[in-house]
């Protein structure tokens, strides 16, 4: 186990706490790739030439995919679009015939028309004797199936053509029967004779072993992932009534504005600008889920592709990343659970580095991960044996299901038991360190060696990391390896801006691309754990997918939690943003990036471009002179010229990145000179030269460390050869100072983007402006859950946070209503991004109309003058849009009309309170510079399930929507009494308030039942607001004065008593 080491770049300290370092294996890199389509090397023909698939341009394509694009394609080169001639040895497809007088391979092999069943046998490479070319066929985004081919860390597997054991599909065998395989078998067989790929007689012939073969062989072929649109009987009708609404709401607006109400114009004014802005708002809301979609992933294929057996495992390495900031706010015990459940995921362990941040450089976390990775030498093994769910054990040992099911090893009953005591035992030892943690002595903390801890000012302290477990760390209890567990806290001092958790992810991304460099990062808080132990493998279906894979910045998950009471009274899943919005943002450029739950791209984070994929040239006419093609397409020419010009030297740069020369440490030199890389890079030509950063780009660009910049430059990851443990080490340290990100682009155009406490909303928006394209990952096993608060004052809070986070965005250069209009930005994704933080200024609106019911009623006006007919065909026909289109989307998504409705009603009481105030804290913040926080004063609550719900802490976020229940309560008291008192007559305008007071009430209903409590306790700050407003309300009670009769004549008063 390596030991902690701690230092400051600045102060040119470096410490090594309590032990010596220990070596790191280097990761290796990729190798070249030569064929223009599916990226594999291009073999060689029978009498030795090199195989060239189209005699006319000359275009580079390897033998199997000329093969596909002839039997599946439309049997054209990529590049000129001319018809691929026949090659000997190749089957025939149709239009063969009419070639065969000049066919350039001589004589029909008619032996080898169909090659599916005897396999074609290509030269193996020189350097690899075990490899052979393979070709997969991927499907891109309309459906086609595309040859490509993904290497994360050199050639993939033998080529399609080549020898495939029946060992690999074993398992997959087994799910069948005899008769359900053959049948299977097939149906195969049957959709390739159509093709014309087997003969019948060939069929007939084989036996079982080949047909597996050719099965499995079908099967690696296929696409990782598939694109399931909504079916059209349930979409169309959705789209259909929301343009009715739209056409509708247009009318009714119509008639508000031309209908005056003369008696109460202020009311209708505010009344009609109100309704405006939520028609604007629906607008916002509503177009982005025009598209919405679903995806599915095929994980045996996945297997099948890249882990096959006798080869190296070819899954790419992730990096995951844990944020914490305070262990005593945010449990140890659950940061464990979390860490744990990382460990034991169902991925090559050899391929997962866990990096835990921790911002409040805190030697409580410091020691719960010490004693997390003793405890994870038993557990993972446990978990990995078994193929028990979920592997956080907290949740796993407290599921109410029969843990017996499906389990048949006599064994698992004394192991569960077992385990189960151990790690009752590890939370005693965490609890304890809870405990000690609570009585900080005076001279701080000291370590087990007797040193101080390094972060004992939490606010002036070295950058601190310790690795734990990994290669060449402790083995598990059956002597295998673990992953790798890395503690880091980044250094901080005074007068340095920090930057909260997008720093700190920052720091993260930094620290692993010096230690392990994987190409794929997964972000998770330190309270949401891996639910299903296959979600990376999920992730992976589609970044390795070859067509799609290149252009993505993320995958995306959606948040699934624990701990929610059945009735979900504040709407803490947020199932509709996740099973509704979401979805639809997937059929446009992707979903928005949530902050947790997400595998990245690591290079779209270091603010590259995505590759530019190379588009078939236009089929022109030659009937028209040159000289006017010239003078008709020059301007186009010359603009298109130009815009290419102008494109960023890094975006450029990423598309030309190649293979680079290392250079291992000499003496106390850095690893890497920055002045060598230019010159070790090989293979380009003057063109590609010339788009290269130059030293001093590089370091203003990334920072001044040669080591990362090297790794920036890696798209496959890994490191390079003669790196040295001490030296990355010491370079981890460097990357971590509080001064590496000064006059960089670090949190401006690379990493977490800073200027709001949401930074995800703001990276995630940078991302999709340079054209990246993210997707929406919704397995059937959530892949990760997490806990949310469910009592009101935290849930109010916690809706704070994020719509403050979006009125900083709305005043900043990022705002997506002015910002990225030259980029590649998608405009219904633009719709998406507004709505994200416009929707916090809802609430002052929203305000005002859930005021006026009651103002109404109290007054005896109305915004609304005596109701035509056809204003009340309007009236009616927009509140049955509204409601049709409510089922519709039901409908489509799946979600429970409970769900959606507790949505609508948290919109309004977080409309009304949360909202409200994050619109003027964010102006206060924005323009006036002042900083306000509201606090928040608990009570403890009992110690039961779901007993937080009922906690109550008061905070100043409910007094508005406080203030709108009793106004109208008061409203409804008020009118209801006129009614009576002036008879029938008032009874029909009255309808109309009482239904408006009514709607306000009901929508706050679930605020009402989180003042009252359990069982109608209601809190004495509560009562006592209760009755000065009453008291207010009853002083203009006795001013309206409602039971006398009005009178119309003069006023008539006695003159006195002698009168």
């Amino acid at each position: 186990m390596n030991d902690l080491v701690a230092g400051s770049h600045r102060r040119n300290e470096l410490h090594v706490m309590h032990g010596v370092d220990e070596p790191h294996p280097p990761i290796r890199q990729s190798v070249s790739k030569n064929c223009r389509v599916c990226s594999d090397e291009i073999g060689i023909k029978e009498n030795g030439e090199l195989f060239v698939a189209c005699y006319e341009c000359g275009f580079p394509v390897c033998r199997p995919c000329y093969e596909y694009e002839r039997s599946e394609g439309n049997q054209c080169c990529p590049q000129c679009n001319t018809r691929y001639k026949r090659h000997k040895g190749c089957p025939r497809v149709h239009g063969d015939e009419e070639d065969n007088g000049n066919d350039r391979d001589g004589d029909d092999d008619f032996d080898d028309e169909f090659q599916i069943k005897n396999h074609h046998q290509y030269p193996e490479e020189p350097n690899n004797t075990n490899h052979r070319p393979h070709h997969d066929i991927n499907r891109s985004e309309n459906g086609d199936y595309h040859p490509q081919q993904w290497h994360p860390n050199g050639p993939a597997f033998s080529s399609i053509a080549g020898s495939i054991t029946g060992k690999d599909f074993e398992g997959e065998k087994d799910i069948y029967n005899n008769v359900e395989w053959k049948e299977r078998v097939e149906k195969w067989k049957a959709k390739q004779e159509k093709k014309g790929l087997v003969n019948k007689e060939d069929a007939g012939g084989n036996d079982q072993g080949d047909e597996d073969d050719d099965f499995l062989m079908a099967e690696a072929r296929q696409p990782l992932w598939r694109k399931i649109p909504i079916p059209s009987s349930r979409i169309n009708p959705y789209r259909i009534v929301i343009v009715l609404r739209l056409i509708v709401l247009c009318f009714f607006l119509r008639f508000r504005i031309l209908t005056p109400a003369e008696d109460a114009y202020p009311l209708w004014l505010i009344s009609v600008i109100c309704e405006i802005w939520f028609a604007l708002s629906w607008i916002l809301d509503q177009f982005p889920k025009w598209f919405p979609i679903n995806r599915e992933t095929y994980l045996d294929r996945l297997s099948l592709r890249f882990e096959r057996e006798g080869e190296p495992n070819k899954l790419s390495p992730v990096d995951v990343f844990v944020s914490s900031v305070d262990p005593l706010k945010e449990p140890p015990i659950i940061t464990a659970n979390t860490v744990l459940s990382i460990l034991a995921v169902d991925y090559p362990v050899e391929k997962v580095s866990c990096y835990v941040s921790d911002d409040g450089a805190s030697m409580l976390l410091f020691d719960t991960l010490s004693e997390t990775a003793e405890f994870a030498r038993r557990w993972v093994p446990f978990c990995k044996k078994y193929a028990i769910e979920p592997r956080a054990p907290e949740y796993y040992f407290s599921q109410k299901i029969d843990y017996l099911k499906d389990k048949v090893e006599p064994s698992f009953v004394k192991e569960r038991r077992a385990i189960k005591r151990e790690y009752e035992e590890f939370k005693v030892r965490i609890n304890a360190l809870v405990a000690k943690a609570l009585k900080k002595p005076e001279e701080g903390w000291v370590m087990q060696d007797g040193t101080p801890w390094p972060g004992n000012n939490t606010r002036d302290h070295p950058g601190m990391i310790q690795v734990y477990l990994g290669s060449e760390g402790a083995l598990d209890v059956e002597g295998k390896e673990l992953p790798r567990l890395v503690y880091v806290s980044r250094e901080k001092r005074p007068g340095y801006q920090h930057h909260k958790k997008a720093g700190a992810m920052n720091a993260l991304v930094r620290v692993s691309a010096v230690l392990t460099n994987a190409p794929f990062l997964l972000n998770l808080d330190c309270d949401h754990y891996i639910n299903n132990s296959k979600a990376m493998r999920e992730a992976m279906c589609f970044l390795m997918d070859p067509q799609l894979g290149k252009k993505l910045c993320y995958v995306q998950f959606p948040q699934r939690f624990d701990g929610i009471d059945r009735h979900d009274r504040y709407a803490n899943r947020n199932v509709v943003f996740f099973d509704i919005n979401m979805r639809g943002l997937d059929g446009i450029q992707g979903p928005v990036y949530v902050g947790t739950g997400c595998v990245f791209n690591r290079q779209a984070l270091y603010g590259y471009d995505p590759p530019v994929s190379e588009k078939r040239p236009k089929m022109t006419c030659d009937c028209w002179p040159s000289w006017c093609g010239c003078c008709c397409s020059g301007s186009r020419k010359s603009k298109s010229k130009s815009k290419k010009g102008s494109k960023g030297v890094f975006g450029g740069f990423y598309n030309k990145k190649k293979k680079m020369k290392n250079y291992p440490k000499k003496g106390s030199s850095p690893v890497f000179d920055l002045e060598e890389i230019e010159e070790g890079l090989e293979g380009y030509e003057e063109l590609e030269k010339s788009s290269l950063m130059s030293q001093k780009n590089f370091e203003k660009r990334f920072g001044q460390s040669p080591v990362f910049i090297t790794s920036t430059l890696m798209e496959e990851g890994g490191h390079p050869h003669g790196t040295n443990s001490t030296a990355l080490i010491k370079e981890a340290i460097h990357v971590i100072s509080c001064g590496y990100e000064e006059k960089t682009e670090w949190g401006k155009e690379i990493g977490w983007i800073y200027g709001s406490i949401t930074e995800d909303i703001l990276t995630g928006f940078k991302m999709h402006c340079r054209g990246w394209k993210s997707v929406y990952c919704m397995p059937k096993r959530p892949a990760f859950k997490g806990s949310a608060p469910i009592n009101l004052s935290d849930r109010l809070h916690q809706v704070l946070r994020w719509a403050l986070g979006s009125v900083e965005i709305f005043l900043s250069r990022h705002c997506p209503l002015w910002y990225g209009y030259g980029g590649k930005l998608k405009w219904l994704e633009r719709l998406a991004y507004t709505n994200t933080i416009v929707y916090p200024f809802t609430s002052i609106p929203l305000l005002f109309y859930c005021t006026i019911p009651a103002v109404c009623l109290l007054t005896g006006k109305f915004i609304i003058p005596t109701l035509t007919n056809l204003a009340s065909i309007w009236f009616l026909a927009l509140f049955l849009s509204i409601i049709v289109t409510g089922v519709l989307e039901l409908r489509w998504s799946g979600v429970s009309i409970t769900d959606w409705w507790r949505n609508e009603q948290f919109w309004v009481i977080g409309g009304t309170s949360a909202h409200l105030f994050a619109v003027f804290q964010g102006l206060l913040k924005v323009l006036a510079g002042v900083d306000t926080n509201f606090t928040v004063t608990s009570k403890t609550a009992e110690d039961e399930e779901f007993g937080d719900l009922y906690l109550f802490k008061w905070t100043t976020l409910l007094i508005p929507p406080t203030t709108l229940i009793i106004l109208n309560m008061v409203g409804v008291v008020a009118g209801v009494s006129d009614a009576i008192n002036n008879g029938y007559g008032s009874w029909g305008p009255l309808f109309g308030k009482l239904f408006f007071a009514f709607w306000v009430i009901v929508h706050l209903y679930p605020f009402l039942k989180g003042l009252m409590g359990r069982q109608n306790r209601t809190p004495t700050i509560v009562v006592l607001w209760s009755i000065l407003l009453a008291s207010i309300f009853s002083l203009v009670w006795v001013r309206i004065d409602p039971f006398l009769p009005k009178q119309t004549g003069p006023i008539l008063k006695q003159c006195g008593v002698e009168c």
